[in-house]
């Protein structure tokens, strides 16, 4: 009888780099913490109890689900930790405990657990917390509000709530400078632009984020605001103001670039963050939300799977 070989093979990807997802996780909380560092000095000791908070408790759900599930600990490969930690950079400094606490169960059980774990999520986990919080309790996001009581050595302005409600006079003052190193009020970690940016590209270099969802989102951004501020420049921000304030920079790096939520193909990649772009400027400028940030990367995680299976035709001729 002929004696038949039997040939094992192990499921895809069958080839590895040797990158691993806790080195990814460690290096993305590397890069934020220039821009984190600038928050805590900026907001103080209320700012480490939101992000010590934040972190603990997303930890803490993911290490309950495990025991639920009866799965193996993961808390170990960082994502956990990252997660509070970028959920707490979008916070301002005075969010009560009872918000973060939701907002880490909501962004760790509802965003990721509920789907399998991590790699199985359509939205970015993060944003879903987000948008649950701003839904439920908006004022919270009010930075004005929250933050009146904090004493600056410049004028206490978040950009983008004031070329909401009192118009473009209000931030035309503003410069890209005055900006990008932080004068001006908003979340806990997204006021320091130059740190982001630095962070963003060290992502790059190293590999950890490809450039183009952040280029072309921001580009996006540009674009967009640029044909409304040409179309009725009495009303509408010019792409400066929505380029260095708000989210947008938080977001071109860190949010819009995860992982399981985001296309992988290169083509994909740039229509993916031109739309997010696109999107932000247009719930920004024709929406009732101040910052259409976090709305717009999850309506275009929705349309992730069909972004990315779009493919341009080989060229070359028929045989």
């Amino acid at each position: 009888m002929h004696k038949q070989k039997k040939y094992i093979v192990s499921h895809a990807p069958f080839w590895h780099d040797g990158s691993r997802l806790t080195t990814k996780n460690y290096h993305i909380m590397l890069a934020v913490l220039i821009a984190l560092a600038a928050g805590i000095v900026k907001y103080g000791v209320p700012a480490v109890g939101v992000i010590a908070l934040s972190v603990s408790t997303a930890i803490f759900w993911e290490l309950i689900m495990n025991k639920i599930t009866s799965r193996t600990a993961t808390i170990g490969n960082g994502n956990a930790a990252l997660t509070g930690l970028l959920f707490a950079m979008m916070l301002p400094p005075t969010m009560p405990w009872w918000a973060v606490v939701t907002g880490t169960f909501v962004c760790v059980i509802i965003g990721k657990e509920i789907f399998g774990g991590l790699g199985g999520n359509p939205f970015n986990p993060v944003l879903i917390g987000m948008a649950i919080l701003m839904i439920a309790w908006k004022d919270l996001f009010d930075f004005d509000q929250a933050l009146i009581n904090y004493d600056f050595d410049y004028l206490v302005l978040y950009p983008l709530a004031a070329l909401k409600h009192f118009g473009i006079s209000s931030i035309e003052s503003l410069s890209a400078i005055d900006l990008l190193s932080g004068k001006q009020t908003g979340a806990i970690g997204t006021t320091f632009g130059f740190g982001l940016i630095l962070g963003g590209v060290y992502l790059i270099i190293r590999g950890f984020v490809r450039w183009e969802i952040s280029v072309s989102y921001l580009l996006g951004i540009f674009v967009t605001a640029f044909i409304f501020k040409s179309a009725d420049s009495a009303t509408y921000a010019g792409p400066v103001i929505h380029l260095f304030s708000g989210y947008t920079l938080f977001g071109a790096f860190f949010l819009a670039t995860e992982d399981s939520s985001s296309p992988v193909n290169f083509i994909p990649m740039l229509i993916y963050g031109a739309a997010i772009g696109i999107m932000t400027i247009l719930i920004r400028n024709i929406g009732v939300y101040v910052d259409g940030t976090v709305f717009a990367i999850l309506l275009i995680n929705l349309a992730n799977p069909i972004i990315d299976k779009i493919r341009p035709k080989a060229m070359g001729r028929a045989v």
